[in-house]
């Protein structure tokens, strides 16, 4: 394989297996003669349940186990599931009740677990958990975004899981009475499904005394710990392991009840037990993404310079704490809640309520572009109140370019910045300049033409430290081990040809294992756009400790001294030798001579600090207001990643980012009845972004190299959802601002936009 340039847009290695048939999905790689599980679930949101009897179902044709709460429970199986959870503004922890792994005595959403059927078919298991018809009580459903109604937790008063605050309310008060201007916005963010390509499944495995869990998530380690807990078993007699990912995008960060009840299944039937999602299955029982309502308010002086903001939101969590819900809408939320903006006066209010739907937590971005998405709609909101360009509002109000390293109101460290630049870059990339020839144009047709922009920050989340080894293979070769997980971003791509670049390896020589507990004994997985940052870092510091090592050895073998040998990233080169060996000839050389102590290196290092990758989104829309049918016509990205590896992956991430952003905006939302049914649980009914949804997306880089980490890297693979749901609301804003339209809210689906042009001040003139 030819030796390629750094920052090179090379093809991804892995596709050859993927379109070829060959990738090593869960389906692919599950034990053959694995028995077959099936949920009994929830067919109301809310309701109380005696225990169940089973014993009938256990009677049925190729049923091998029928498990509920008791039976787990008399396993000894705590069925308590793990999460985290935020402070109340008083000081007292955010609500906790237990989750169970199988519903308890009551059910709080329709697809709650409440019994796992294994069978020796997939159609046995189905027709038994089909049989088993649980008799309940039915309660009243909560389904309203507010405190009150139906409880669902003892725990929780009201339904009030937190009430939590960051910022001072006296001086952002003070400023709102001293401003020139104060502009209220509501921004609504919709509840999407994620629906990754492929559904959430596992398989496990009860060998003897130790039990193997292989599922596809975004990382192993943090559900070992919780499989060590909850069956009470050493930590060396337990596996987790994740095949080929079929997309995660948050949604497969955080242990599920299905994982556990299958591990206790293949534990009481000593065999392999496998559980794959159907799709109305998923939609009803993955976490959902975002669903919650801010309303803001930005002070300005009389000069239009910003001197406060305020948001007030209120967030679903549905029924359950998830691992990670209560932190998303308040922790994450505020780490980029005064955006690209010199305010330091400023206050976040968050309630999270419980309600009788599914559970909310991550979705692509987590936090981020939802403080992004209030902020930038309630700057376009303010621009148009004001009577003044937007674009100049924001330009106005940047943080200063020399003010950098910035310390942000919420206690973030902007390393580095220049966004006057970026937006330079995006504006004359968008063509802004011509926009009113294509408005008229549009008009020409009969049609509505808007332009929006979103200028978004993001902070970088998850654990600064990693780990990673390269062991040298006695066929040749080197295998790399990292602590990330790919869910489809292109790791193996993007970390061979990282090392490759640094080592002169070649890439066609390496091959990279992660996602396996018993080979990687601990990692931070993927999520958050840690991975490119951490996982170089750590790489760096093996190359460096396998070239201090091979000099070593090479002046040893040499009688020089290691301070003579030099390395030019591909070959060795030794005084007084016509020598250059490779870093692989090298091993091979160790090897010879019995050192085996040169065969693998383990590395652990830290980032010094998180990245902010920013960048502008420019997104154009055409409306048909005789139908409402809204299009995204346009669409230009110009960010600030930092330094690339690989440009075209980089971009690849934005697309996937921003077709998943204008999804949110424009065709997809989940919707419940007052009874807590989901009324959109299959693709009849829920609108996913099709081909034609999307336009080409025109991508630029500015770069400024993040300061914190060696590479001057800043993760990508959020950034394009971030910047998108405001780019395209602030476009549909525009397009209907001469309507008088001031309410505008997503999804901006025909019914919806059709009645918001109907109802406006001009359309009843």
């Amino acid at each position: 394989m030819e030796k390629f340039g750094r920052s090179q847009p090379v093809r991804r290695f892995e596709d050859h297996r993927f379109v070829t048939g060959h990738g090593g999905y869960l389906d692919d790689v599950t034990p053959e003669g694995a028995a077959f599980a099936v949920f009994v679930r929830a067919q109301v949101a809310h309701a109380e349940f005696q225990p169940l009897d089973l014993a009938d179902i256990r009677d049925m044709p190729g049923v091998l186990a029928a498990l509920a709460a008791e039976d787990l429970e008399a396993m000894g199986i705590a069925i308590d599931m793990d999460f985290d959870t935020v402070d109340n503004r008083d000081g007292t922890t955010g609500a906790s009740p237990i989750r169970p792994v199988l519903a308890k005595g009551r059910v709080r959403f329709v697809g709650e677990p409440m019994a796992v059927i294994v069978a020796e078919t997939l159609q046995e298991a189905r027709d038994a958990a089909e049989a088993a018809f649980p008799e309940t009580e039915d309660l009243p459903a909560k389904v309203d975004l507010a405190e009150g109604g139906s409880q669902l937790h003892s725990e929780a008063p009201g339904n009030l899981a937190f009430d939590w605050v960051m910022g001072n309310a006296a001086p952002v008060e003070a400023a709102m009475k001293a401003a020139a201007h104060v502009v209220t916005t509501v921004v609504e963010d919709n509840r999407v499904h994620v629906n990754s390509m492929e559904p959430r499944g596992a398989y496990a495995e009860w060998d003897g005394d130790k039990l193997h869990l292989c599922y596809g998530g975004q990382g192993p380690w943090g559900t070992k710990d919780e499989i060590v807990r909850t069956f009470n078993l050493p930590e060396d007699k337990v596996r987790v392991t994740h095949p080929d990912v079929g997309g995660g995008f948050g949604m497969k960060s955080f242990d599920y009840p299905e994982y556990f009840a299958v591990c206790a299944a293949a534990m009481t039937l000593g065999r392999a037990v496998r559980w794959m999602s159907e799709r109305t299955e998923a939609m009803l029982s993955d976490n959902g993404g975002r669903d919650l309502v801010s309303t803001t308010r930005l002070a300005f002086d009389s000069d239009h310079k910003l001197l406060a903001y305020h948001v007030d939101t209120l967030c679903n969590l549905g029924a359950y704490n998830s691992g990670y819900a209560q932190p998303i809408q308040t922790e994450l939320f505020a780490k980029v809640l005064m955006g690209v903006y010199d305010v330091q006066d400023t206050l976040l209010d968050v309630k999270g309520i419980f309600t009788n739907t599914a559970p909310v937590d991550a979705y692509r971005g987590a936090g981020r572009p939802e403080a992004i998405f209030a902020l930038e709609r309630s700057m376009d909101n303010a621009a148009r109140e004001l009577g003044v360009d937007g674009w100049d509002l924001r330009e106005k109000n940047f943080i200063p370019t020399a003010a950098f390293p910035y310390r942000s109101s919420t206690g973030e460290l902007y390393d580095v910045g220049d966004f006057p630049r970026v937006l330079g870059r995006v504006k004359q990339e968008a063509d802004v300049a011509g926009f009113e020839g294509r408005k008229a144009a549009s008009a020409a047709a009969g049609k509505l033409r808007g332009i929006g922009l979103c200028y978004y920050i993001e902070s970088i989340l998850g654990d600064k430290d990693e780990r990673a080894a390269v062991e040298f293979n006695e066929d040749g070769t080197a295998t790399l081990f990292v602590g990330t997980q790919s869910n489809g971003q292109g790791h193996e791509t993007v970390f061979v040809q990282f090392l490759s670049d640094h080592s002169g390896i070649p890439a066609d020589k390496i091959n990279m294992v992660q996602g396996d507990t018993d080979r990687i004994a601990k990692g931070g997985g993927t999520g958050g756009s840690r991975s490119v940052t951490t996982q170089t870092n750590v790489m760096l510091k093996n190359v460096s400790d396998m070239r201090v090592a091979f000099a070593d050895f090479l002046a040893d073998q040499n009688n020089t001294d290691a301070a003579n040998v030099d390395f030019d990233d591909e070959r060795f080169r030794i005084p007084g030798s016509n020598e250059t060996p490779s870093m692989l000839e090298v091993a091979a050389l160790a090897r010879e001579a019995g050192r085996t102590d040169l065969l693998r290196f383990d590395s652990y290092d830290r980032i010094a600090g998180r990245s902010f990758p920013n960048g502008a989104h420019v997104a154009e829309v055409e409306i048909d207001p005789d139908t409402g049918v809204t299009e995204v016509v346009k669409y230009t990205v110009t960010d600030d990643f930092g330094n690339l590896i690989n440009p075209m992956l980089a971009e690849g991430q934005v697309h996937g980012g921003v077709a998943q952003g204008i999804g949110q905006a424009v065709t997809e939302r989940v919707v419940f009845d007052d009874d807590g049914q989901m009324i959109t649980a299959t693709f009849m009914d829920y609108a996913m972004p099709r081909a034609d949804d999307v336009p080409m997306i025109a991508f630029t880089t500015e770069p400024v190299p993040s300061t914190q980490n060696p590479t001057g890297m800043k993760g990508c693979g959020e950034a394009g959802t971030v910047g998108a749901l405001a780019a395209v609301s602030n476009a549909v804003a525009d397009a209907v601002a001469a309507y008088g339209v001031t309410d505008v809210q997503m999804p901006f689906t025909p019914e919806r936009v059709w009645r918001m042009l109907n109802s406006a001040p001009i359309a009843a003139e």
